[in-house]
């Protein structure tokens, strides 16, 4: 029989199961249900719409998790939501995926070698002097690019304006593991919803609605993270 050294050392060994939340099970399924209903005609929607939901779904709820294949996920969304936005005639939203891109292969190097030592960047706290940078960035962008929208006769060009410069300011923040990127992501979410609802895109409007919730478990997750650090 085992002394209570040897059962001490067993239990201190031993690894316990790893948990399976809700959000593992559900996002991956829901995204491959919705592919699999539009390419059989099932949903009143088209597959760029149905490529640029799943990606999307997928790519956000890696994201929670800091998983790093969330990046190459996210440069398919990217180049599937610029198809989906040319055809609404929404040309900043159009021209966001391409800038997302970029900061996509930024991103993918900076959680790999952004930390210390070149190693893997954890999360952190946006600084003071980032968020007077960040909002001087989100007056003057949306001032800016809702008068070139003006011109190019863009369908809602203060709504598009102002969604577009709080996404750049939070792939930024993204980018760097900043926590707080969390709640500008929130926050466009919330101009999203409505605007590609009026532009009769109901499955793109759902997905933002879906995003704000993947928003709220990724604060959640990532809060947890920078307290034990």
């Amino acid at each position: 029989m085992a002394d209570d050294s040897d059962i001490t050392t067993a239990e201190l060994n031993e690894v316990p199961p790893a948990k399976i939340t809700p959000d593992t099970v559900l996002v991956p399924l829901l995204s491959a249900l919705l592919l699999f209903c539009a390419r059989l005609q099932w949903l009143p929607i088209d597959m760029t719409e149905a490529w640029g939901f799943a990606t999307g779904a997928i790519c956000v709820w890696l994201v929670t998790k800091e998983n790093i294949w969330n990046w190459p996920i996210g440069l398919a969304n990217n180049i599937a939501f610029a198809f989906l936005f040319w055809e609404a005639r929404l040309y900043a939203d159009f021209g966001l995926q391409w800038v997302y891109f970029g900061f996509g292969v930024w991103g993918w190097w900076e959680w790999l070698y952004g930390g210390k030592g070149r190693s893997k960047l954890k999360v952190s706290d946006t600084s003071r002097m980032e968020w007077i940078l960040i909002a001087v960035f989100l007056v003057a962008g949306t001032w800016g690019l809702r008068e070139i929208l003006i011109m190019v006769n863009g369908s809602a060009p203060f709504w598009d304006a102002l969604s577009t410069v709080i996404c750049l300011a939070a792939q930024y923040l993204l980018c760097r593991k900043k926590i707080e990127n969390w709640w500008l992501w929130i926050a466009a979410d919330l101009i999203y919803v409505p605007l590609y609802l009026s532009k009769k895109l109901p499955l793109t409007s759902a997905l933002y609605a879906g995003f704000i919730v993947l928003c709220i478990l990724g604060l959640k997750r990532w809060r947890k993270e920078l307290r034990a650090a």
